[in-house]
């Protein structure tokens, strides 16, 4: 049934880009002189490339740290990573608007995780494991906080410059060529390779962070190293595709009710159907029959809002 399933989603990825409002002529794609060409190579494979990797790396992250905070709600959104991101890239689109918005990008989740570390080592400078409740209400703080700082934003610019910023809120893959899939791809990659590498010591966090600590994991360590490559890959994405959200919770929790495993022998299933969600998504917002494509951001909420839903009746009830 898995090997099915993933027969399936390979299947649904190769022929995305054969599908869409304009149809391809397959005898076409291989010829650089017709208008196949360019659609396919240029608009709609890329798009499938970067709506992969993107979704990858956001299920990815919202599985590591729903596993880092014991908290099976939590995602890169919820600690105020994906506010930082989002702000210092309106930012950029205000005040620098000749900066790579990747380097925005990277620089607002960066801060936003740096800023989170060092003031929960503040409020817990006596304790040898800094809590991970304090560090979650920091970033609930945080996020208020960049939302104003984005609402001031909007004060700020012109007209122009206001519908670039909702655009970007609002999420989209509309790329042309290869550029931002091949900066996204490695990012993606060096994540799960990262992941991958410390699989043993995620295994230790999934029991309690003191257990982990008495069996000689430097948990604080571990956590920081996580949360900076995961922030980095957080803020690249977010800074080329928007705000995507509910990525990170949705995927994690449907692969645990598919495969009944523990949380370190999903990081490949994770990263797999993660990307695969979002080539799902694309194709939905590219096929939605509207004037132009959806934004990526709204699909990704009409599905993931109603499962948040359904996760806090399940919790609510397991209490009982």
């Amino acid at each position: 049934m898995k090997k099915l399933t993933i027969l399936i989603g390979v299947f649904i990825i190769f022929f995305s880009p054969f599908l869409g409002d304009t149809s391809i002529n397959y005898k076409d794609i291989f010829d650089s002189t017709t208008t196949t060409y360019t659609i396919f190579w240029d608009l709609r494979v890329p798009r499938i490339v970067l709506a992969f990797f993107v979704g990858s790396i956001l299920s990815l992250s919202g599985l590591i740290f729903q596993t880092i905070f014991k908290n099976a709600l939590i995602t890169p959104y919820t600690l105020g990573i994906a506010s930082g991101t989002t702000l210092f890239t309106a930012i950029s689109i205000v005040f620098f608007p000749t900066i790579m918005l990747a380097i925005s990008g990277v620089v607002g989740s960066l801060f936003t995780i740096m800023v989170l570390y060092l003031i929960s080592q503040k409020i817990n400078k006596s304790s040898i494991i800094v809590s991970t409740n304090s560090i979650l209400l920091i970033g609930i703080a945080l996020s208020f906080f960049y939302s104003s700082g984005l609402m001031l934003l909007f004060f700020m610019s012109n007209l122009q410059e206001n519908y670039s910023i909702v655009r970007f809120t609002l999420g989209s893959l509309d790329i042309v060529g290869f550029n931002s899939a091949l900066i996204v791809c490695p990012i993606a990659v060096i994540l799960l390779s990262t992941v991958l590498f410390y699989k043993e010591k995620i295994k230790l966090l999934l029991t309690s962070n003191d257990t982990a600590f008495l069996k000689g994991l430097n948990v604080n360590r571990l956590n920081l190293i996580l949360l900076i490559i995961i922030s980095l890959a957080v803020g690249v994405s977010i800074s080329f595709v928007g705000p995507i959200g509910f990525v990170g919770l949705v995927i994690p929790h449907i692969i645990k009710i598919i495969y009944k495993q523990s949380a370190h022998k999903l990081i490949l299933p994770v990263f797999f159907y993660g990307g695969l969600f979002l080539v799902i998504a694309d194709f939905i917002s590219r096929n939605a029959n509207t004037a132009s494509s959806l934004p990526i951001g709204v699909v990704t909420s009409f599905i993931g809002a109603p499962f948040f839903v359904y996760l806090l009746i399940r919790r609510s009830s397991k209490g009982k």
